[in-house]
């Protein structure tokens, strides 16, 4: 089974893919790059775009588990798994 670049990009750390992704949008501006560099840059940023927007979702409720759960007092710790193998 061939990997795809969103499998490859769901390895990476989100600090990783978010440098990435600002790499891709410096690549884009340059003058000078041909047409079917720019598209291939571009599809790569939209996945790694898609992949951080999931992240900061998941983050968002993870936080928001956790600021509403403040009066819970038991010694057992909610679930919370961010990176779900299964995506």
């Amino acid at each position: 089974m061939a990997k795809t670049k969103k499998d490859s990009a769901a390895k990476k750390t989100f600090e990783e893919r978010l440098e990435r992704l600002e790499e891709l949008g410096e690549e884009i501006r340059k003058t000078g790059i041909p047409l079917d560099d720019a598209i291939k840059a571009f599809e790569e940023g939209i996945i790694l775009a898609r992949t951080l927007e999931k992240d900061l979702e998941k983050i968002e409720g993870r936080i928001e588990m956790l600021m509403n759960n403040t009066e819970n007092t038991s010694d057992e710790r909610p679930e919370l798994s961010l990176f779900d193998e299964e995506d």
